[in-house]
């Protein structure tokens, strides 16, 4: 409590300590940041308000309703489980696939268990666990499905042509899991019901996660967690996410054995005018997605269902993995947003199409307020700087306040963090942007530089890159100026 009452002393005498007729001076840049603190503050208070509804009525109504049909049904969903395993620490396996068999044994249509897995070692700890288990998995089947280290869609498509062979009915579910992440027990009976709707293709769920190492990068995840929790809850009105998260999520078990979707998630690809061909590496969660996407399939979203992830820092440093992770997840995001924004509205629906042209549009105008007010600061008076901070602490704080109403208390870190995610990642976001064929898992080698010399084909694609880099980066630096100096 001590450092949010000194955090709000800070930001106040701050704000005091600007004199006031130094607002008139910078009438445009007040302006200029007005407008754009209404729009990115006014799309943040829609995303709330419908989020609360969400959450509070229509969810728990839906929920009643499918529950009340499921129940009706004389054969329960069997589940099947696809978990893949790569390098993950055996502690955690041995926990993950404990809560898993847990899962699995209490879904009321029986359970398989499809391990996709590497190395030896984790089959072994596998069979021990289920062995172990055997008591209480005496429905369950095990299946290990061991692989070469040749990325995770090789291992989740292989895996799904297993299933598939299980010759699954329509109405089972299958549901994919990250080798670092645990279901509650109660998924399966939580999930299937929303499956007696043809609608829906998918579900997917609220995320937690558990951080041994720094406090920092913990509390990054947990804020980021409390943000997706949101934004999914909005979204979640329309009846399409934006993400069906390869952490966990629940597929009609009719879809996910499909050929075609098997084949999108092992051999999904963008043509691009510049890049040529880029062939997807990681981000088969967006692959899954677009797929449903593209064929009219709603996606829920439950809020009241949670699993666990346990991360760890791909980097010593905080910042270095801060960095390193969004370089993957807004790579995976905007090489699947331009194929979504091209579907239109009228097949996406108008607020999920508007929600994943805001993903273009937002990295732009976050990294613009900071340009101006550094032009400013420069041209007109270094007092921008003080006026400046003490809106960014003030916002900041008020989001995060807003944010307790789907996660308790937060940390005083939160507001430092938030806009440091949110700076740090449209930067990456416009690095990304113009280098879509980039890409590298964290646990895993998946970058396309060879050791090698670059091709002079590669070379002129690199430079290519920076050069529209470098010159988007100019004309937003130019408006800048222009706002800067409008009233110099």
């Amino acid at each position: 409590m001590l450092s949010h009452i000194l955090y709000i002393l800070v930001f106040l005498s701050v704000a005091v300590a600007v004199p006031a007729h130094r607002l008139a001076e910078n009438a445009s840049l007040v302006l200029t940041m007005g407008t754009l603190g209404m729009w990115r503050y006014g799309w943040g208070a829609i995303n709330f308000v419908r989020a609360t509804i969400f959450i509070h009525i229509v969810h728990p109504r839906r929920r009643a309703a499918v529950t009340s049909r499921y129940l009706e049904r004389q054969r329960p969903a069997h589940s099947f489980f696809l978990v893949t395993t790569y390098k993950v620490d055996t502690a955690v396996t041995a926990r993950v696939y404990r809560s898993l068999f847990n899962a699995a044994a209490a879904s009321r249509g029986g359970a398989t268990v499809v391990a996709s897995i590497v190395d030896t070692a984790d089959e072994r700890l596998i069979r021990r666990i289920y062995s172990l288990m055997k008591a209480r998995t005496a429905h369950v089947r095990l299946i290990i499905d061991r692989i070469p280290a040749t990325g995770k869609r090789d291992a989740l498509a292989t895996s799904l042509r297993i299933i598939a062979r299980q010759c699954p009915m329509p109405d089972d579910i299958v549901v994919l899991i990250d080798g670092d992440s645990c279901p509650p027990e109660d998924l399966v009976e939580t999930c299937a019901p929303f499956f007696v709707d043809p609608k829906i293709g998918a579900v997917t769920t609220d995320e937690d996660c558990e951080i041994e190492e720094s406090r920092l990068f913990r509390d990054w995840f947990n804020l980021r967690f409390t943000q997706r929790h949101m934004m999914m809850s909005s979204m979640g009105l329309s009846g399409r996410v934006l993400t069906l998260t390869g952490r966990l999520s629940i597929f009609r078990a009719s879809l996910a054995c499909d050929p075609d979707f098997i084949d999108n998630v092992q051999h999904d690809w963008l043509a691009h005018w510049r890049l040529g061909t880029v062939k997807f590496l990681t981000g088969d969660d967006k692959s899954t997605w677009f797929w449903l996407l593209k064929r009219g399939y709603e996606m829920a979203y439950l809020p009241d269902v949670r699993s666990v992830s346990m991360e760890s820092q791909p980097k010593p440093g905080f910042v270095d993995s801060a960095v390193a992770l969004m370089l993957r997840w807004f790579g995976n995001m905007l090489r699947t947003n331009g194929r979504a924004l091209a579907l239109g509205p009228h097949r996406v629906g108008w607020f999920t199409w508007w929600s994943v042209l805001d993903q273009r549009i937002s990295m732009w105008t976050t990294l613009f307020g900071p340009a101006t007010v550094v032009m400013s600061a420069v041209l007109i008076s270094p007092l921008v700087l003080p006026l400046y901070l003490a809106w960014v602490m003030f916002t900041r704080y008020i989001y995060c306040c807003l944010l307790t109403t789907f996660r308790p208390a937060f940390p005083i870190t939160y507001p430092f963090l938030l806009y440091f995610s949110q700076i740090s990642g449209a930067l990456v976001k416009t690095f990304v942007l113009f280098r879509l064929d980039r890409q590298k898992w964290t646990r895993q080698s998946t970058a396309r530089r060879a050791r090698r010399s670059a091709s002079l084909s590669e070379r002129l694609r690199n430079l290519s890159s920076t050069y529209v880099h470098m010159l988007a980066s100019a004309w937003l630096l130019f408006a800048a100026f222009m706002i800067s100096t409008a009233r110099m």
